[in-house]
């Protein structure tokens, strides 16, 4: 397979890539504070796809990739850099982002697992604000419904990676099969909920199942952008299965690349639902009175480090984009290199519609940071892999266990049993140099190590920390 060619605690060393600056110069920027339009709360719309690595857009290092909706909304808002999945698997990021509370405190440690209904949800959260509340999407939570988590309108679907032949669960009757996109029906439903509820405030949440696996089914059309290589490079650290002999060697390659481009493909598709979503706000005349956020619960290594899937530390696996959008009050085309988890999109989400937090959510308020303001800067972020009972294969599953920190410039993780990884991602961003060893980098790994304990005591997560080698 072909490729293409010292302070720990001080985060804000981290370079930035060039997409803060290409943007910022793209779209230049706004006052912070408009003109409102209104005196009503402000819609929000959170919409997240599954699986869609922050690497893969076109504002963010990969050119040639058509993402032109999320172009405009870093144009016309504002991009983070560093939004962290906390635990990159379905069902716990859920969990984290819909109670802004750590697994070991909601009980959601793997797949297969359903969140408690007496958990303060952001459904909650917006309902009891007065909010007409609305889920669409791919909910993987447990069960089939949403009413009892927050929401009015619950349009659950399931069986969502087959993007071809899925189904919904309406309120009444029996679940509805499907045989389009599901993605592109999924909006249609978003897009009348938002046409019902137009003249009141509305929180809505849209969950696309794409580019989630299977990677090999996007629309034809989307699939014929990138016939090779050229607009779509592998990632430097692609890293490939040894091969008996040159057969089996093509013949990985070609199923690698079929899933590369299938990936890909599904991102642009997603951009095209998203920029449907924006235009029907721009059409109904509510875009200023409109948050509308789009980000994702993990990534996807897609053979970076010789591996796939997520459920590991790597930059591939734990950072999503993050674009938030709100005509006259986020300012435009500005970026943010604050450290964004997914534990505090819950209070942020709530502080930037002056919705109350609630007193439950473990994570920070980033809405002025998000506003153009000063706000809490997270000094780190806590990463891990707690189980994988439920995994594809089970405990069989290749991605190990780890806990760990990022503080956007170091990575560090560790096995249950011996010390993993660290990674100086401004020095080395393709993550290609361990330095878990390196007695020059002692001293971050001894601050490393600190923080990881303190995420772990403030999660109530039963981890032991292993000893240092030797």
């Amino acid at each position: 397979m072909e490729t293409p060619q010292h302070d720990a605690m001080k985060r804000r060393d981290f370079l930035s890539t060039v997409a803060c600056g290409a943007v910022g110069v793209a779209a230049g920027t706004t006052a912070l504070h408009g003109e409102e339009s209104s005196v009503r709360k402000p819609n929000v719309i959170f919409a997240f796809s599954d699986e869609h690595r922050w690497h893969s857009m076109s504002l963010s290092g990969m050119p040639g990739l058509q993402t032109p909706n999320m172009v405009q909304m870093a144009e016309q808002g504002v991009s983070f850099t560093n939004c962290i999945s906390n635990y990159p698997v379905c069902s716990p990021y859920r969990a984290i982002l819909m109670t802004g509370r750590w697994p070991y405190q909601q009980g959601v440690i793997d797949n297969a697992i359903k969140l408690k209904p007496r958990e303060m949800t952001l459904g909650k959260a917006f309902k009891g604000a007065g909010y007409t509340t609305g889920y669409v999407g791919k909910w993987h939570l447990g069960g089939a419904r949403a009413e009892p988590y927050g929401f009015d309108l619950s349009l659950v679907w399931s069986g969502t990676n087959d993007h071809w032949q899925s189904r919904y669960h309406p309120k009444e009757g029996k679940p509805v099969a499907t045989t389009e996109y599901n993605a592109t029906l999924m909006t249609d439903q978003a897009l009348e909920f938002i046409d019902d509820n137009r003249q009141r405030p509305f929180f809505l949440m849209l969950s696309w199942n794409p580019p989630h696996s299977n990677f090999t089914d996007p629309p034809e059309e989307k699939t014929a952008l990138y016939p090779d290589q050229a607009l779509i490079p592998y990632r430097p650290n692609l890293r490939a299965r040894k091969a008996r002999n040159a057969e089996i060697r093509q013949k990985r390659e070609q199923r690698h690349w079929a899933m590369h481009q299938g990936y890909h493909a599904h991102v642009s598709a997603i951009d095209d639902e998203l920029g449907r979503v924006m235009r029907k706000l721009d059409e109904l005349g509510i875009a200023n009175d409109t948050l509308l956020i789009y980000s994702s619960d993990h990534g996807s290594m897609l053979g970076s480090h010789g591996v796939g899937g997520k459920r590991q530390p790597h930059e591939e696996s734990i950072k999503t984009p993050f674009l938030a959008r709100w005509p006259g009050k986020v300012p435009a085309g500005t970026c943010s290199e604050a450290l964004l988890g997914a534990i505090d999109v819950m209070p942020t989400v709530c502080g930037l519609a002056k919705v109350p937090v609630p007193a439950s959510c473990e994570g920070h308020d980033l809405s002025q940071t998000v506003l153009g303001g000063t706000g809490p800067q997270p000094e780190s972020q806590f990463i891990m892999h707690i189980s994988k009972e439920h995994a594809s294969g089970g405990q069989k599953h290749p991605a190990p266990l780890f806990r760990g920190v990022t503080t956007g410039r170091y990575t560090y993780a560790v096995y249950p049993d011996r010390p993993w990884c660290l990674f100086d991602n401004r020095e080395d961003p393709y993550q290609q140099t361990n330095l878990i060893d390196d007695p020059a980098h002692a001293d971050t790994r001894k601050a490393m190590r600190a923080m990881l304990a303190d995420w772990l005591k403030k999660s109530r997560d039963p981890f032991t920390i292993p000893a240092e080698k030797g």
